[in-house]
């Protein structure tokens, strides 16, 4: 069974990182980035068992995990933005996939998952899939979230990404 950390950068989202924190029942870690909040961020993460550790201060606000050695070894990372939730479906699927059997072939390269974003006017999905899952050692990193990969599988179900706290 694969394991799977979750990994958020966080700066003021106490409004909604519950929300986001409550879906991540699939995974097995969840580790916050958190970019000098003013706010319960940090408290609220430590609330759910997250591993809160505070960003590089010479990095970005977009971080990667390979500056955070120890990171990216050895788990799966499911990156994950605070204003985004895990549907049951897309939480059935990772459960599915870490207790399911494993091919000869291995793992694929990454997984993707589709997005739903909510606006003003309803939910609205959007129409390509995010690499989002990727497994050990993953490099290659635009910002905070994995880069496009065309091979990657795309799982079931789907992110939900809430404009509104």
């Amino acid at each position: 069974m694969p394991p799977i950390t979750a990994l958020l950068h966080t700066e003021n989202d106490a409004l909604r990182l519950g929300r986001c924190l409550e879906t991540l029942y699939p995974c097995d870690q969840i580790v916050v980035i958190d970019h000098e909040s003013r706010d319960a961020t940090v408290h609220i993460a430590r609330q759910y068992g997250a591993r809160v550790i505070p960003a590089n201060s010479s990095a970005s606000s977009g971080s990667s995990p390979q500056q955070y050695p120890r990171l990216n070894e050895t788990v799966w990372i499911l990156a994950l933005d605070p204003h985004e939730s895990l549907t049951e479906g897309l939480a059935a699927s990772l459960f599915e996939w870490k207790t399911g059997p494993k091919s000869s072939a291995g793992s694929p390269a990454a997984f993707s998952v589709f997005l739903r974003e909510e606006r003003a006017d309803g939910w609205v999905d959007l129409p390509t899939a995010q690499t989002r899952l990727v497994p050990p050692g993953w490099n290659r990193w635009n910002g905070k979230f994995p880069a496009h990969h065309p091979s990657a599988v795309t799982l079931e179900g789907e992110l939900l990404r809430f404009v509104f706290p």
